[in-house]
């Protein structure tokens, strides 16, 4: 396994939902160490600042730390769990996946339970089932039994999925993808850009909270104050069945992704344009996408003081916000190229052009 699957494997598998990301965040602080100066927001979010050629501008890297998760929401007389979702999930996912519960005493495992279909009317098993509706299962018989395992309200839950390569041995597959990818994106760059020079101030932030509202980057940018932001996400692949190209035309191996529309922010579009041409300069490929329904990081980042020129670079997968997600190793390491060339062409004067109007 080389340091870069490595890097990845160890961000994914590390618990990290939102609120509870003490683990994941030991593992960022170890990479982050020898790369720069590390501080730390009031909320958990991490800050690395390397120094390149010039103090100015400022440009921030920014993934989230926090991976879709639940916390324990009640314990029932009977020993079953019922819990609240920490981030968007999809109730057709959940049923019958393991979890694990972190406890003062250490891990619990369980499995998402429901009414058997067994013992449904023909009206009920056409329905969706509901969160609401599931509850987790220990293998305990009694409140006192779930007690004793040292399970309490509060306590986070983690989906339970290894790291795995697939057959192709180009794919890769684990929980937590969105977005330690990110994370490993902006570590990646980094590491790169130690033995190369760059014209700004680098810094490279893992936030918290982002599943619950971009709250990391909330308070991280206060912080940072930066000139320019680059969010390092993963993109929605839409290479499956029944997704049509207008609906996403990104694929795993086809390489990076620059979003140019979600919910809540329009990129900069000179700087925009900046990676569209730094990727064909490079002859990097590059796929171009836009997201309706979901946000990042950006929206409050670009927001920050009078604005911040901000753009979205993401790896391609697929089955993100469940047990389960894909991507490839070919996109990543793409990513990575394309995100360093960026960063080095922002100099002072490409930074102020980006908001000559």
């Amino acid at each position: 396994m080389d340091g870069t699957i490595q890097l990845i494997k160890e961000l994914a598998e590390a618990s990290g939902v939102p609120g509870y990301e003490g683990e994941v965040r030991n593992v960022i602080r170890r990479y982050f160490e020898p790369l720069g100066e590390i501080t730390q927001d009031k909320i958990g979010s991490l800050i690395c600042r390397k120094r390149g050629a010039t103090d100015e501008p400022r440009i921030v890297v920014a993934g989230h730390m926090d991976e879709v998760g639940f916390m324990v929401k009640h314990i029932s007389k009977e020993g079953f769990i019922k819990f609240t979702p920490l981030g968007g999930w999809w109730d057709h996912v959940l049923l019958a996946q393991r979890v694990r519960i972190k406890t003062s005493k250490g891990d619990v495992i369980g499995v998402m339970g429901a009414k058997p279909p067994h013992v449904m009317s023909q009206e009920e098993r056409k329905k969706m089932l509901e969160k609401k509706d599931m509850y987790i299962d220990i293998g305990a018989s009694s409140e006192q039994e779930v007690s004793e395992a040292g399970v309490r309200v509060g306590d986070p839950v983690i989906p339970v999925s290894d790291f795995t390569a697939l057959a192709n041995g180009k794919t890769y597959l684990c929980k937590a993808l969105d977005d330690r990818l990110g994370n490993a994106l902006a570590i990646a760059a980094m590491q790169r850009l130690a033995g190369e020079s760059h014209p700004n101030m680098l810094f490279g932030v893992a936030t918290v909270q982002e599943e619950l509202g971009a709250r990391g980057a909330t308070t991280s940018v206060e912080m940072v104050n930066p000139d320019v932001a680059i969010i390092v996400e993963v993109d929605i692949a839409g290479d499956v069945p029944g997704i049509k190209p207008e609906d996403t035309p990104v694929k795993l191996g086809g390489g990076p992704a620059l979003l140019a529309y979600d919910a809540r922010m329009i990129p900069n579009l000179k700087l925009r344009d900046l990676v569209i041409d730094t990727a064909q300069k490079n002859n990097i490929p590059l796929q171009i996408s836009a997201m309706e329904g979901g946000a990042t990081d950006g929206s409050a980042i670009h927001l920050h003081k009078s604005g911040v020129p901000t753009v979205v670079l993401s790896v391609p997968t697929r089955h993100i916000h469940s047990h389960n997600a894909i991507f490839h190793r070919e996109d990543f390491d793409k990513t990575v190229d394309l995100l360093t060339k960026v960063i080095q062409a922002l100099d002072a004067k490409t930074v102020a052009d980006l908001t000559a109007w």
